[in-house]
């Protein structure tokens, strides 16, 4: 019975070997297939961990897209406040400078009183000369949140 040779790899010659050397060199190839096989296991391994830390990354990642999500959200409902905000900052402002000028109405100004006259406490002075020069009387009594000289509080010599 006639042994032909049947080339196993590409690499391999296309010569007939005898027997024994036939029988080698088919355990040699085994155990180069063996090898290939082990390092493909390997890379398939490496396949295998490579999508369970994948799909690590992209429950992160999903995390943090939910997380600026709702925070973005957040930011949104405030902007949706802010021209109604706005628009009550204009009011108030508005109704401070009403408030203001009206205050200022409600000044009362006095001319004619000599100049220090007053002393060193004018809303005493006004308390009891005010009575004094209008001739009535007030009840309840004046009250002078503020009060201030208006002019020159020095004297002026002439010369």
């Amino acid at each position: 019975m006639a042994v032909q040779a049947v080339p196993l790899c590409p690499e391999s010659s296309t010569a007939p070997l005898p027997p024994m050397e036939a029988t080698d060199r088919i355990l040699q190839e085994i155990a180069a297939v063996g090898r290939r096989l082990g390092v493909m296991d390997a890379k398939i391994s490496d396949l295998t961990v490579a999508p369970t830390s994948i799909g690590a990354d992209i429950a992160g990642f999903w995390e943090t897209v939910t997380n600026l999500d709702q925070r973005l959200s957040v930011v949104e409902d405030q902007v949706a406040v802010l021209p109604v905000q706005e628009a009550e900052l204009r009011s108030l402002r508005a109704k401070v400078t009403d408030l203001e000028d009206r205050r200022r109405r409600e000044n009362v100004l006095f001319f004619g009183i000599p100049e220090h006259k007053e002393g060193s406490d004018i809303k005493t002075f006004l308390k009891t000369a005010l009575p004094e020069i209008t001739g009535l009387a007030f009840s309840p009594p004046l009250e002078f949140p503020q009060a201030h000289v208006i002019g020159s509080i020095h004297k002026v010599d002439p010369q």
